[in-house]
Parts: C-alpha cells; structure tokens; sequence
C-alpha cells in the first residue's frame, strides 16, 4: 500500500505531496496536513529545526536521512498552532 506520493519539477522548486498520515489515524487539520521548507544544507536543516524546537515547537522526528527518497534529509515538527512542518535538504549527488 501507497503512503507517499509527491510532484515537482526540479531541485528547487515548489512541489506538492500527498500521504496519508503518518500515525496511522484519519486526516484532520494538523494530521495528513504539512507545510515543507526546502533548505540548502543538512546543517540549515539541523538549525532550523533547533529553532523551531526552541521556540515552543514539538517533536515530530528529529533531522535525519529518511528512507522516502536517497539523500533525503528532514527534521519534523508542530508549532505552536498544531500544524505540522517539515525542513528538508535533498543531496543531489
């Protein structure tokens, strides 16, 4: 079974995905919902993320490789709102 799809058109540029949530419960705002930020470094990732954190956010999967996609490097976290973020580097080589 699918759980993981997504669209764009290049390094850079804006995309679209779609999955279904990662705990497993049914999609609600907050939950199957997230917003992406693409940096340019796993080391902008890992700051970004401490920031976050820092600032009132919550956990939702320290920066790390992932195995959606090689190269792919992403620290997971709530604001304070409940919405769910995403700060991401993908090593093209």
């Amino acid at each position: 079974m699918e759980t993981f799809i997504a669209w764009f058109t290049g390094p850079g540029q804006p995309g679209l995905s779609v999955t279904k949530p990662f705990n497993g419960e049914a999609a609600t705002v907050g939950n199957g919902v997230m917003i992406a930020i693409a940096l340019d470094s796993n080391e902008k990732v890992a700051e970004f993320y401490k920031k976050a954190i820092s600032l009132g956010a919550t956990c939702e999967g320290k920066p790390g490789l992932r195995a959606e996609m090689d190269g792919f490097y992403a620290g997971y976290f709530r604001d304070l709102d409940g919405n769910k973020l995403n700060a991401f580097h993908i090593n093209m080589n």
